[in-house]
């Protein structure tokens, strides 16, 4: 297994073993996955995953509880549109946990990154961020019937809502898949 891997690995299942929250939490793991890529300096997002600080301390002393990983900043910044994209994914949040809530604000935070969605998160793979769509956002996840990469399906969403018809995902051309993206349709 290779070292990041290896050590990514490691991180997530220390994290798991830990005590679980009294209720079932079905987004544990993929908490747990955002906590270790983070430490690893994978991502965009903050130290605080892009959570306030009482959030971020509730993350840890319900979720996980003892030693904490330590964590630094990524590169990320607020955009503009943070607070649209926040409220946009609270609107089809599926209200089971209180944590989706949070993964909301998660989501529209790495927004600002220039990769794809679930690697400005720090997610090991792209798989995660559907698991983490399709359990928190189901109804999203189900509009999105083509598999379109999620940062360009929830940017291209929020702009047909809010009627702006000129609405690339960020940084879209820096991307290394924009000709898969933009390429005509066959």
């Amino acid at each position: 297994m290779h070292a990041v891997h290896a050590s990514r690995h490691n991180l997530v299942q220390d994290l798991l073993g830990r005590a679980a929250p009294a209720a079932p939490e079905p987004l544990r793991p993929i908490f747990a996955s955002l906590l270790a890529g983070r430490a690893l300096g994978k991502g965009v997002l903050s130290a605080r995953l892009g959570l306030d600080d009482a959030d971020f301390q509730v993350l840890w002393t319900d979720y996980f509880p003892g030693t904490r990983l330590v964590l630094q900043d990524g590169p990320g910044q607020d955009i503009a549109e943070l607070d649209d994209l926040y409220h946009l994914l609270l609107e089809y949040r599926a209200h089971r946990v209180q944590s989706e809530v949070w993964l909301a604000r998660i989501l529209a935070y790495a927004c600002c990154g220039r990769d794809h969605l679930w690697q400005d998160l720090g997610l090991a793979q792209r798989g995660e961020l559907s698991t983490l769509m399709n359990t928190a956002f189901p109804a999203l996840a189900q509009l999105n019937s083509a598999d379109m990469k999620w940062k360009k399906f929830i940017y291209r969403h929020y702009c047909t809502r809010e009627g702006i018809y000129v609405c690339p995902a960020p940084s879209c051309s820096a991307c290394t898949d924009y000709g898969k993206c933009f390429a005509p349709e066959d």
